[in-house]
């Protein structure tokens, strides 16, 4: 599929099909992950995989307690990425100061989309999840306190076609050479 068309296909998926998503498919996403740019290098994320289904039940019970429950929908999904930050080398802790700018949560995002992207690529479908009880995932997956899961990412065969959500026009988004 040409780039183009992933960017322009790429929908959220809440709704996946009853079917293991091979290792092969995520380990190709995980490298798209990988070859994402970060300031100074840093690459301050880690995935965790969650791909057996026992264990991705428990930690789902975890996640989506509470006032989380709206999230439990992502239990269906084949697989769940928890996306694990990491703040990042000295360099890049030195100018998320001066800047004022959290670049680990940009450096993420980009991994992640690079993720995505090659999962829609694949035939698969993806959901950002931000809502969630990462104190109770965390410690579900023994995180060091100087860790915390950012988002999760839930992948498999998509049992649903979104149609596309409005966006804006280019021209309510884009300035040349002065903010409008």
């Amino acid at each position: 599929m040409e780039l183009e068309q992933v960017i322009a296909q790429r929908r959220s998926v809440r709704k996946y099909l009853d079917k293991p998503v091979e290792r092969e498919k995520i380990n190709a996403c995980l490298e798209a992950a990988r070859l994402a740019p970060s300031a100074c290098n840093s690459q301050p994320w880690h995935y965790v995989v969650l791909d057996d289904p026992k264990i991705k039940e428990d930690f789902c019970k975890e996640a989506f307690s509470g006032v989380y429950a709206m999230t439990k929908w992502a239990a269906q999904a084949p697989v769940l990425i928890a996306v694990v930050s990491d703040k990042g080398n000295f360099t890049a802790r030195i100018g998320n100061f001066f800047r004022r700018t959290e670049f680990y949560l940009v450096d993420q995002g980009i991994s992640g989309e690079h993720f995505v992207l090659r999962a829609h690529d694949l035939g698969l479908g993806t959901c950002w999840i931000g809502w969630l009880n990462s104190n109770k995932a965390e410690k579900f997956l023994h995180l060091p306190k100087s860790k915390k899961i950012e988002h999760l990412i839930a992948v498999g065969y998509p049992a649903e076609a979104p149609a596309p959500r409005p966006r804006k026009e280019l021209a309510e988004m884009v300035s040349y050479n002065k903010y409008k």
